[in-house]
């Protein structure tokens, strides 16, 4: 293990045990629904994002205490996608990280209703008075997650385009759907946790454009692994079902290029988001590693 798993290895314990102060439960029936929440939000993963909104915002001097609320609302928010995106009517997954995914382990209602609860959540996290922000910011960081995250050119949005696309036999233009879903379904919240650290740290226009810049490089390049995984990962390694894109017909950016060529582009992406970096000298430093860290990464 080199130094930089073990480092983010770390930061995800640290944010997984503080994750409790913020989900007290009811003490009601609807302690179920907060329950199912945390189930899904505390269901490990690498903290990819949370780590990058800790990251970025740090180059500009802000602590990760400073940080931590928006790191999590934008978890909360990528779970309940997770969730929704395994249910049956979506992708129709029984595991996630290796656990049963939410409508397994409680049933599919529950699991609606979670995904909807960690969204809302979201919003009230990164407005509330947990962040430390003065009002200006929050009201920044709440409309750049739900633009990230919605119908018209968000996640929403991307989803949407994949699932169209799955009924589709013969396309116009394959690399143009393929890079259009990407950028919207995992694109946008990978480019919400890097802009994130650039608006807390009240960043000037071009270290903010270097940031996004970075965002939409380590995005592609991120999708190409996880096709590339679904093909040659373990079940064992990836905690989830693989091979489940070949067997729903889905366009890929490995059924569009193969597996050589999708490689070659993801670290042709990694070398061109590290260079996007040198606007901040040795602070990017573990950004750079975490760049290299997507392109080697096995789960």
């Amino acid at each position: 293990m080199n130094s930089f798993s073990s480092q983010l290895i770390a930061f995800s314990q640290n944010f997984n045990q503080r994750l409790p102060e913020l989900f007290t439960l009811p003490i009601g029936a609807e302690k179920r629904v907060v329950e199912a929440m945390f189930y899904s939000l505390s269901n490990g993963g690498k903290r990819l994002r949370p780590y990058l909104v800790t990251e970025t915002a740090s180059l500009f001097g802000i602590s990760s205490e400073q940080s931590f609320i928006t790191a999590v609302a934008l978890e909360c928010l990528h779970t309940y996608s997770l969730i929704h995106d395994d249910l049956p009517s979506m992708d129709n997954d029984d595991l996630r990280r290796g656990k049963p995914t939410c409508h397994k382990q409680f049933d599919e209602a529950t699991a609606i209703l979670a995904g909807d609860g960690l969204l809302t959540y979201a919003f009230e996290l990164l407005s509330g008075n947990r962040n430390p922000f003065n009002a200006e910011i929050k009201c920044q960081l709440c409309n750049l997650l739900a633009d990230a995250a919605g119908a018209f050119t968000g996640m929403v949005a991307g989803q949407t385009v994949d699932l169209w696309a799955q009924n589709i036999n013969n396309y116009q233009d394959p690399e143009y759907v393929v890079k259009h879903i990407e950028e919207m379904k995992t694109g946008r919240l990978l480019r919400f946790a890097c802009e994130a650290g650039a608006v807390l740290g009240q960043a000037d226009e071009n270290k903010r454009n270097a940031l996004i810049s970075y965002s939409r490089k380590i995005g592609i390049a991120f999708q190409i692994v996880d096709d590339i995984l679904d093909v040659e990962g373990t079940p064992e390694l990836m905690g989830k079902t693989i091979g489940k894109d070949a067997l729903q017909g889905k366009l890929t950016f490995v059924s569009l290029y193969g597996l050589k060529q999708a490689k070659l582009i993801a670290r042709n992406l990694i070398e061109e988001a590290v260079n996007a970096l040198q606007i901040f000298g040795s602070l990017a430093t573990n950004l750079q590693e975490l760049a290299y860290f997507i392109l080697n990464r096995q789960n």
